[in-house]
């Protein structure tokens, strides 16, 4: 597969089509907005209208807050306003979260998305196909559409579907359904080869498609700077990054890989203390580097190479506090390298 560089965006209205404009300029092929404190489609539209070829992904939506039919009609409407280049990311987010914080229901997470990702395609398939939407599940039901809601700009098709999984049942999930697995940054190497790889390949294999029908898209985190300042600056960011997703439970299986699961409880319990500030500091020097590359822009990429290269294909260089140009510049790097690699091993 041919490796894409992304970039995110913040949500931002005010300014997220002149951040879509510096991405393409600088050389992404797309960007990715988050579902955090603002709604991840609307910034697409305008990015959208800004831009000529930049591909464009919510990553991720919050799959359980909504319903297939209004996921089916925003991707649409963002696929068709783009020409082709929308792709819905779906994540599922955490029982709290859909519970408490949207009040939605929860249950069987792996098993709702596989059918909320069936459903989506079925309206597709009425749609653009022209199928009689006739879907019946456990979770949803769809069957009914008229004539009145059915889109007709269906010149660019259905948009792909990107499924965020950390587990190992989402993550076969994504293998057999999904267009493409969003991978958290929180699955450090060792976590992705030993877990992650055989569930997707498990996926995959289950309903007879290969590792070409879905490609893996991966954020690692990432400490670079020009000086010890910079690096300071950015070591100190990834390890708040890493220390709040070491607090969730879920996630506990990946500190497991490297003998560090009796933390999680510690990084948990500061939080429900909300001691927000201290919970980095238990990220030791070894975490560190089994979770994030770390160097100077150059050597940042090769690791990401050396680390990642032969199963990631869409690459998301991502900082809260590395500048952009300095992600393009790492990002032009591993593309060179890859590019070369790849080359060799064909």
């Amino acid at each position: 597969m041919v490796l894409r560089i992304h970039a995110n965006l913040a949500a931002d209205l005010r300014t997220v089509a002149q951040q879509a404009q510096r991405l393409e300029a600088l050389g992404f092929d797309g960007a990715t907005v988050a579902e955090l404190e603002h709604d991840p489609f609307l910034p697409l539209a305008l990015a959208a209208e800004h831009t000529r070829s930049l591909r464009l992904m919510t990553g991720i939506a919050v799959a359980f807050a909504r319903n297939p039919m209004l996921l089916a009609t925003q991707a649409h409407d963002l696929n068709s306003f783009s020409r082709g280049r929308f792709a819905l990311g779906l994540g599922s987010q955490i029982q709290a979260h859909i519970t408490r914080r949207f009040g939605m229901p929860w249950s069987q997470p792996a098993a709702r998305m596989r059918e909320m990702i069936a459903a989506i395609r079925a309206i597709f398939g009425d749609w653009y196909r022209g199928e009689k939407l006739n879907f019946e599940g456990e979770f949803y039901t769809h069957t009914l559409m008229t004539p009145m809601f059915r889109p007709t700009d269906i010149e660019f098709g259905p948009p792909p579907i990107y499924l965020a999984a950390v587990g190992p049942l989402m993550t076969q999930v994504a293998g057999a359904v999904a267009n493409g697995v969003l991978l958290h940054s929180f699955s450090n190497e060792a976590y992705i080869r030993a877990h992650t790889l055989p569930s997707l390949h498990s996926g995959l294999e289950s309903t007879g498609r290969t590792r070409a029908d879905c490609r893996v898209s991966f954020a690692p985190f990432i400490v670079t700077g020009r000086d010890a300042a910079d690096l300071e600056r950015a070591r100190l960011a990834v390890a708040q990054r890493i220390a709040f997703y070491a607090s969730t439970p879920a996630y506990r299986a990946v500190l497991e890989q490297h003998g560090w699961g009796e933390l999680q409880p510690r990084f948990q319990a500061l939080t429900r203390e909300n001691r927000w500030g201290e919970m980095h500091q238990l990220i030791t020097p070894q975490m560190l580097q089994a979770f994030a590359v770390v160097g100077e822009p150059a050597e940042v990429a090769m690791q990401i190479c050396a680390r990642y290269g032969d199963f990631t294909d869409d690459l998301v260089l991502a900082s809260e506090v590395v500048p952009i140009e300095t992600l393009a510049e790492i990002g032009a790097l591993v593309r060179t390298q890859m590019s070369v690699s790849r080359t060799a091993g064909s």
